[in-house]
């Protein structure tokens, strides 16, 4: 059987479990978590990035996370094997707080997708 969570409940699951697996202690936030994802998406593994390499794995995921919510579409990998989306629809002036519920629950489906919270 499969437990039912909370939004709070999967958030307070999935940072919990990241910080341990990819954190020195320090709870891992919204931005964190969208790095993680970015080089996931990359799929080239952890390596050191450069900072501006470290911006481009941040909106890869961005892209990735908003891609099911129609704003993003994937166009093409590079000839270095980055991937590229294509705006679809442009995102809507939300408040920072909107933002952020929006990134989060784009987070937590990306994660369930990854079949990350079952039993």
């Amino acid at each position: 059987m499969t437990k039912e969570w909370s939004l709070k409940e999967k958030w307070d699951f999935l940072t919990e479990k990241l910080t341990e697996k990819f954190s020195e202690g320090e709870e891992l936030n919204v931005d964190g978590i969208i790095y993680l994802i970015g080089v996931q998406e990359l799929g080239k593994g952890y390596r050191t990035f450069k900072k501006d390499e470290k911006l481009n794995l941040m909106h890869i995921a961005i892209c990735k996370l908003l891609e099911p919510y129609g704003y993003y579409e994937f166009d093409f990998f590079d000839e270095d094997g980055w991937p590229h989306y294509k705006i679809i629809t442009e995102l809507p002036n939300l408040k920072p707080g909107e933002q952020t519920i929006l990134m989060k629950e784009a987070i937590l489906s990306y994660f369930e997708s990854l079949v990350f919270f079952e039993d």
